[in-house]
């Protein structure tokens, strides 16, 4: 015991090293090589497991361009088929987002289901006008119908309506400047064609630069 206790670390580590060799001696080549090959598997799992959740965690990262909106909001109000490809509606949903791309104005769609008529249109375009829209485009003729009688009771609500014209009686603010297309009040005229798409997007930046 005494000889144990004076031993210096020197000592305990020679005696350290003959009893590890002496140890694989006893193991066999075989076994130590089954030895190694787990050491290399497990390093091997331990590498890929640290660089795959270097990957997620970069691809968890927030997105710092996300977009930020102002506090307004332009919704279109559409008939049954919506803003399919093709239809006059598609195009003006184009033209707002263009708008909002530039002036980052909330912008929204809504079809108009069930009875395609003015008297279907109006409570969908009610909703929108509960929701705080502050500009409404409608595109279709019941759409446009049922704005124009709605236009006279919501002054502080811009509307664009997409079609040939109303019905262009003056007490409902319809009646058109054919050189503007700014109807009486609160109502601006957008004609279908080619530029609809450009036209509808310079009605809705010019209402939300005069929102300030």
């Amino acid at each position: 015991m005494k000889a144990v206790r004076g031993a210096t670390p020197w000592s305990w580590l020679t005696r350290a090293a003959r009893s590890a060799r002496l140890w694989l001696q006893e193991l066999g080549g075989r076994t130590i090589a089954l030895l190694a090959g787990a050491v290399v598997v497990v390093a091997a799992v331990a590498v890929t497991g640290y660089f795959l959740s270097r990957t997620e965690t970069t691809r968890r990262l927030p997105d710092t361009t996300a977009r930020s909106y102002r506090d307004v909001d332009a919704c279109l109000l559409t008939g049954k088929d919506g803003i399919t490809a093709g239809t006059v509606a598609a195009q003006v949903w184009e033209g707002m987002q263009d708008a909002s791309l530039e002036t980052h104005v909330r912008v929204s769609h809504v079809p108009v289901t069930g009875e395609q008529s003015a008297a279907g249109a109006r409570s969908y375009l009610r909703g929108l006008l509960q929701r705080s829209c502050d500009l409404v485009l409608a595109a279709g003729g019941p759409q446009i119908e049922a704005a124009e009688q709605a236009a006279p009771l919501h002054r502080t609500v811009d509307f664009v309506l997409v079609g040939d014209g109303g019905s262009g009686s003056e007490d409902t603010g319809s009646a058109r400047n054919a050189d503007s297309g700014k109807g009486f009040g609160n109502i601006t005229f957008a004609r279908p064609g080619d530029g609809l798409r450009a036209e509808v997007a310079d009605a809705v930046e010019r209402q939300v630069a005069a929102r300030g």
